[in-house]
């Protein structure tokens, strides 16, 4: 047996109680707060389950398995840490000094169905003409954020889009813990790395970053923008490394904008806010909101291109699509709807000889300056 298989057994055993959870593939996320308390989420809800854990230590064991497969260490120290699965579901572990219910472990499973734009105009999640514009905006390297709440679906959605750049390309990508699943031939996936015991050895995100923009890439896309690294991203977006993507955690469009700001500010570089405001508004060109609605579905709510900032300073967003309720057959039905607002990236699409791509879409840049 292969170490992926060896890992999965041994893991199934300390996480017998909830064996039958990681199998279903109608649960999407697997929530264990402490021995006593498991919740799962299935079809978009939260419910408790009656799993409990009679022998507290399968835990631990089960924690310190998980770190291990990762290269991330754990002692009477950590805290916490992030971690995968052999089929990319996703972990993340409290440990218990700083966990007053014991040792939690959420566990986001990775979906077998591979995620495409086309998949999720099936879903209903975006309109054909949507899913064009978005294809047209990848194929002319635009600067990509991909925004939303937790567990809206945001690394899904990224990897979807990432379908649509070309297989030609150099493709560096840059996680914490490799979730991104991409198809293209020339993909290069880092992945931060653990500090040792004695607390040398670290490798963050913003290493890889720097290590990215010296090994010629044609993209770069960080899977989720939390700190410090969110400058080195805007410098590289307003640098000539165009179609760069990401993901962040924000409530709107507008919203993303201030908190990738925030997160620059957290590089401990000085620059004044007026400038740095600047350079956000220069390196994204597209957010791309999602949000999860009361029934469970996670759906895209909003697409807005970035523009430059306003006289006083404030970011200019314009949104291009919004979900709207339509009424035509006598009940709502919730859809993604073009606003009728011009697309600044018309110009863009002359220049590249894209204009016939644009079909579905040719009302969005037809007449545009």
């Amino acid at each position: 047996m292969d170490r992926d298989a060896v890992f999965g057994v041994t893991l199934r055993k300390f996480l017998l109680p909830v064996a039958p959870f990681l199998d279903d593939p109608s649960i999407s996320e697997i929530m264990i707060n402490g021995p006593k308390e498991v919740y799962i989420e299935q079809g978009g809800k939260i419910a408790k389950t009656d799993i409990t854990f009679d022998d507290e230590e399968l835990l631990h064991a089960a924690a310190r398995n998980i770190a291990q497969y990762t290269n991330k260490r754990v002692d009477e120290l950590t805290a916490r840490f992030d971690s995968r699965l052999p089929d990319g579901s996703r972990v993340h572990v409290v440990m218990p000094r700083c966990s007053r219910k014991g040792l939690c472990i959420a566990i986001r499973k990775f979906s077998k169905t591979s995620f495409t734009l086309e998949g999720l105009v099936e879903r209903g999640s975006l309109t054909p003409q949507a899913e064009e514009y978005i294809t047209l905006v990848v194929d002319l390297e635009k600067n990509l954020i991909v925004s939303g709440g937790t567990g809206t679906g945001k690394t899904s959605f990224l990897n979807a889009v990432s379908g649509k750049i070309p297989s030609t390309e150099r493709i560096l990508v840059i996680e914490d813990s490799s979730e991104l699943q991409l198809q293209q031939p020339h993909v290069l996936p880092f992945e931060t790395a653990a500090s040792d015991r004695h607390g040398h050895g670290a490798v963050t995100i913003r290493d890889l970053f720097h290590s990215a923009l010296r090994m010629r890439p044609d993209r770069i896309i960080i899977g989720e923008c939390r700190g410090g690294e969110a400058l080195d991203l805007i410098q590289a977006m307003t640098s000539g490394h165009g179609g760069s993507m990401s993901t962040l955690h924000a409530n709107t469009a507008t919203d993303a904008l201030h908190r990738l700001e925030t997160m620059a500010l957290m590089s401990g570089v000085e620059m004044p806010l007026t400038a740095l405001r600047a350079q956000v508004a220069s390196a994204v060109d597209l957010i791309v909101q999602l949000n999860r609605m009361s029934d469970g579905r996670r759906m895209v709510t909003e697409i807005s291109e970035v523009g430059t900032l306003t006289t006083d300073w404030h970011y200019q967003v314009t949104p291009m699509f919004e979900l709207d309720d339509r009424r035509n057959l006598k009940k709502p039905k919730l859809e993604l709807v073009w606003t009728g607002n011009k697309s600044s990236f018309a110009k863009s699409l002359r220049e590249k000889g894209l204009r016939d791509r644009a079909k579905l879409t040719a009302p969005l840049f037809a007449g545009a300056k």
